[in-house]
């Protein structure tokens, strides 16, 4: 009887010491990743700014063979809307492009639905340097409770850094054909 208590006091004392931690990490997220591409900012910005341009680069779209995708609103920039629903690889959700001042930027309101609930924002960044771009993909929200305790076995900059690196990976290959 003395071991189960102990045992008890021990997973007790260690979700309390989870929780703890967990509730002292940041309210916010912020993942970044950048590279540099051969190309001028007006052949990387269609890449970006039309969701159907993103087959051929994005790293989701190969993970589901069978896809669903809507596309609505207009063809690119502003307003243009992306929704997907596919295996557990992907996932559910919606892409809208909130603001795409042309060919520097593209922000993009992102909602995750499944397989977790999500809402967050996605920026390009495209900074012309002489014959080169430099092209940022950076991802922010808000670090809701679970997303804390989830931290602290595994890391968001880790998970979604690689996505971003093979992303733009594509994206520069694609840009610089």
């Amino acid at each position: 009887m003395k071991t189960v208590v102990v045992i008890l006091v021990i997973l007790l004392v260690a979700v309390a010491a989870i929780l703890i931690l967990a509730a002292m990490k940041p309210a916010t997220f912020r993942v970044v990743r950048a590279t540099t591409v051969k190309a001028p900012p007006e052949k990387i910005f269609p890449l970006i700014a039309d969701f159907r341009a993103w087959s051929a680069w994005s790293p989701w779209e190969k993970r589901d063979p069978a896809l669903k995708r809507t596309y609505s609103g207009p063809a690119s920039g502003q307003g243009a809307v992306y929704e997907w629903e596919g295996n557990s690889k992907v996932g559910k959700g919606r892409m809208e492009i909130i603001d795409a001042p042309p060919p520097s930027r593209v922000a993009i309101k992102l909602d995750f639905l499944k397989p977790f609930e999500a809402h967050n924002t996605a920026e390009f960044t495209l900074t012309p340097r002489g014959s080169t771009t430099d092209v940022t993909w950076a991802m922010h929200g808000p670090n809701l409770f679970i997303g804390k305790v989830m931290s602290l076995f595994v890391s968001m900059d880790r998970m979604v850094g690689k996505d971003f690196e093979t992303g733009l990976a594509n994206l520069k290959a694609e840009a610089e054909r």
